[in-house]
């Protein structure tokens, strides 16, 4: 079905959402954004495919900071790079300037671009790849069934979050000590609080 333009959700939003519901809320419903050394390596990182050009590698056309969207899934994004193989068939790569994150935040950020790609261009985007800067190296990731699935779950439960807006409780755990947001997101304070509010009426 086509989406309002007020429904869409942004691609990097199920990134977000799948490393942190409150981080996705903080950057997309609250617009809170700061830096550390990780948004700035992620920043120098993408400054050489931030801008739009195409150009031909051995056979392969590959355009840069390439607008996607889906009318069906009511996304909207940017792809970083997209390669088209010497058959025409597009294959997506991110660059990703930190570790590998968890719960495969970054492949379903990637696998959203593949469907949007599959929408507009009418063909099957069966593989990308995630190009992280610390190594210099790719890692292919394939479209399967389960990730599918996974990318539209997530698009269902970001348009709700965006639609309710409400903040989701902090997750306190290991994925805080390199958010940028942390300041902002207070996650340990927060998940202190009751135990604190207990103690002072006691």
């Amino acid at each position: 079905m086509p989406w309002d333009a007020s429904d869409s959700v942004p691609i990097s939003a199920l990134q977000h959402y799948v490393y942190c519901p409150r981080q996705c809320a903080l950057i997309h419903l609250e617009q809170v954004w700061d830096e550390n050394l990780f948004t700035l390596r992620g920043r120098r990182v993408h400054e050489n495919v931030d801008l739009p050009h195409d150009y031909n590698a051995e056979g392969v056309r590959v355009e840069l900071a390439v607008p996607l969207w889906s009318e069906r899934l009511g996304l909207i994004g940017r792809a970083d790079v997209i390669e088209f193989l010497p058959d025409g068939t597009p294959y997506p790569v991110e660059y990703k300037a930190g570790p590998r994150k968890a719960k495969k935040a970054d492949e379903v950020q990637l696998c959203a671009q593949a469907l949007c790609l599959e929408e507009m261009l009418g063909r099957p985007v069966l593989r990308g790849a995630l190009y992280h800067h610390g190594s210099r190296r790719r890692r292919e990731i394939r479209f399967t069934t389960q990730l599918r699935s996974q990318v539209e779950r997530v698009i269902q439960d970001v348009r709700q979050l965006l639609q309710d807006g409400l903040m989701p409780p902090p997750t306190a755990d290991e994925r805080c000590r390199d958010c940028s947001l942390v300041d902002a997101c207070m996650p340990f304070a927060l998940r202190d609080l009751p135990a604190w509010l207990e103690r002072e009426w006691k």
